[in-house]
């Protein structure tokens, strides 16, 4: 059984930036159930710190911080949990350091045969994508939306990620998505709490 569970918008960080935790700040008010701290800096002071201070602001919201790829980092900071890629750690090395109610996420791209796996291995959400052409990763290969619907069978969370933006999200959810994880869409807008309450607002 997963340990996440509802249904909403999942944003993912673009840092580093000045203005973080303000920016994830106005996230929240405007209505994301899951935030992922998401930076490829080597910087370790500076990504210790951020990342302790969005599980705390998060954590007055009641709402998961995961940290992208890092295991090590989601443990110091004490974060919910850590979101996992092809290349990254097992989620059985994840579970053993985060403990057994880490939240531990996975990347499936475009294969429900990867979902399989993963979810029989303990994963608690199956993200799928890209959707859509991603700024984030202009290179990533595409995912088709019937993979969503395929994977709710697996009774685990979809995530739908990969150029997603309001204008095109209604498709996703509609298709199967519990969750949609936005980059560009939200930390990339003028208003960043106006721009998550819209994405929000196509969840029942």
């Amino acid at each position: 059984m997963s340990r996440l569970c509802g249904r909403g918008v999942y944003v993912i960080t673009d840092g580093p930036r000045d203005d973080l935790v303000a920016a994830v700040r106005a996230a929240l008010a405007g209505g994301a159930r899951l935030v992922q701290y998401r930076d490829k800096g080597t910087d370790t002071d500076r990504r210790r710190r951020e990342a302790a201070e969005l599980v705390a602001l998060c954590r007055s919201h009641r709402v998961p911080l995961i940290v992208n790829d890092d295991i090590e980092l989601a443990a110091s900071a004490g974060a919910a949990g850590v979101h996992l890629g092809a290349g990254d750690a097992s989620i059985g090395d994840a579970r053993a350091r985060l403990g057994a109610d880490a939240i531990i996420g996975v990347s499936c791209y475009g294969s429900i045969e990867r979902a399989r796996q993963r979810a029989a291995e303990g994963a608690d959400y199956l993200a799928f994508g890209a959707f859509f052409p991603s700024p984030t990763k202009p290179a990533a290969p595409r995912a088709r939306t019937g993979v969503l619907g395929e994977a709710r069978a697996l009774g685990v969370p979809v995530v739908a990620i990969g150029g997603i933006t309001a204008d095109n999200a209604r498709l996703l959810v509609d298709a199967g998505a519990d969750y949609l994880a936005v980059i560009s869409a939200v930390f990339g807008a003028d208003d960043i709490e106006s721009a998550t309450r819209r994405l929000a607002s196509l969840f029942p």
